[in-house]
C-alpha cells in the first residue's frame, strides 16, 4: 500500500481552512491540522476546528496556545470593539500584528518534526478584509525563508506552501468547499459571537461570508443574533 504524503493544515475553525482541508484530503495528503488559541475573542472557533477536523478525517488536531493579548493592538486581542459599520479601505483594527507570520513559524516546526514537506493555508486576497499577511507576496516570501531555516537547505529538498484558495473570491471558495463535501455548519467565521457561539452577522468576516453563500447560491448554516 502506498504511503499518503503527509501534509500540515492550518485550521482556524472558520470557511476558509476548512475548504483547504477537504481541499488537501482530495489532492490525496494525509492532513495534520494545527490550531491557535491565542487569546482571540472568537476562541469558539477553536470547538469548530475540531469538529470539521473530524469530519473530513484528518489524522490529528493539535492545538497550540500562545497568548498575544499580552500587547493587544487588534480588536481580536484585546478590549476594542470590534467595527460593525462595513469593509473600508485601508488595514482594519481586527487585524493581529503578524499573525501568520506566527501561524506559519509553528506549521514549518510541526511539519519538520513529522516529516511533511507541505503546509496548508486558507489566505485569499480577493473576498478578505485587507491583512497584508494574507497576500501572495507574503506567502513567497515565508516559504523562502522556512526553506533557508530548516535542515532542508542542506539536505536537498524543499518545503511548498500551498494557498489554493488565493485568488478565488467567497462564493467560488464555497461553491468548491460544497464539492468537496465540506460541511459548512461545522465552521464559525464570526470576529464577535454571543456568549452562545451565534454569529453577529455584522462584523467584516460575516459580511464576507453572507456575500459568499449569497453569491455561490448556497444555503447560508449559520446561526446569527439577528
Amino acid at each position: 500500500m502506498k504511503t499518503k504524503r503527509k501534509a500540515v493544515v492550518l485550521l482556524s475553525g472558520g470557511l476558509d481552512s476548512a475548504t483547504v482541508l477537504a481541499y488537501a484530503a482530495r489532492k490525496g495528503f494525509e492532513c495534520f491540522t494545527i490550531s491557535f488559541d491565542y487569546g482571540q475573542r472568537h476562541r469558539i472557533e477553536l470547538k469548530y476546528a475540531k469538529r470539521i477536523s473530524r469530519q473530513l478525517k484528518a489524522a490529528d488536531n493539535l492545538l497550540v496556545s500562545f497568548n498575544l493579548r499580552k500587547w493587544g493592538g487588534s480588536a481580536l486581542t484585546s478590549s476594542m470593539k470590534v467595527p460593525k459599520g462595513g469593509l473600508k479601505p485601508g488595514i482594519p483594527v481586527t487585524y493581529v500584528p503578524a499573525r501568520n507570520t506566527i501561524f506559519l513559524s509553528f506549521a514549518i516546526s510541526y511539519a519538520e518534526a513529522i516529516c511533511a514537506k507541505d503546509i496548508f493555508i486558507g489566505v485569499n486576497s480577493l473576498d478578505y478584509s485587507g491583512y497584508p499577511d494574507c497576500r501572495p507576496q507574503f506567502i513567497e516570501a515565508f516559504a523562502k525563508c522556512a526553506n533557508l531555516g530548516t535542515k532542508a537547505t542542506d539536505e536537498g529538498w524543499k518545503f511548498k506552501i500551498h494557498a489554493p484558495l488565493q485568488k478565488l473570491t467567497k462564493a467560488q471558495i464555497i461553491r468548491l468547499g460544497t464539492k468537496l463535501g465540506v460541511d459548512y455548519s461545522l465552521t464559525s467565521s464570526c470576529y464577535d459571537p454571543n456568549t452562545k457561539g451565534h454569529a453577529c452577522g455584522k462584523c467584516d468576516s460575516c459580511r464576507l461570508r453572507k456575500k459568499g453563500f449569497a453569491e455561490a447560491g448556497v444555503r447560508d448554516p449559520t446561526v446569527y443574533v439577528d
